[in-house]
């Protein structure tokens, strides 16, 4: 097998947290453990099927942590590992410059975002 050589350094950021819905769950996250169906709420676009993908994904990277509780019925919570939460500086930059973008094209924020507690001052 050949080994993988990257044209610059952010295409390996890239790989692990690019796509859609990896960032958002990842944010959801530095607020503390979730379990599925909290972060199903929480995205309410995000299918179970996408969900579940990204979320392995982020395991299989030691991005977050999955925590099987073995009761009836079975529980499962995710949480960032301190892998990830290397990961916290780049994601308030991210959501930072998001923020500025929306002002900057629509004029406010308030109407153009959702009230959450990722989008609290």
């Amino acid at each position: 097998m050949k080994q993988k050589k990257y044209n610059i350094s952010v295409e390996a950021t890239l790989e692990v947290i690019g796509g859609k819905w990896k960032c958002v769950i990842l944010c959801h996250l530095t607020h503390g453990k979730k379990r599925t169906n909290e972060l199903r709420r929480l995205m309410p676009n995000i299918s179970q099927k996408m969900l579940t993908a990204q979320l392995r994904e982020l395991e299989e990277d030691g991005v977050i942590i999955r925590t099987l509780y073995h009761e009836l019925p079975p529980r499962v919570e995710y949480e960032l590992s301190n892998y990830g939460w290397s990961l916290e500086g780049i994601l308030n930059l991210l959501c930072d410059w998001g923020e500025q973008h929306i002002i900057r094209v629509h004029g406010s924020k308030e109407e153009y975002l959702e009230d959450n507690i990722l989008n609290q001052d």
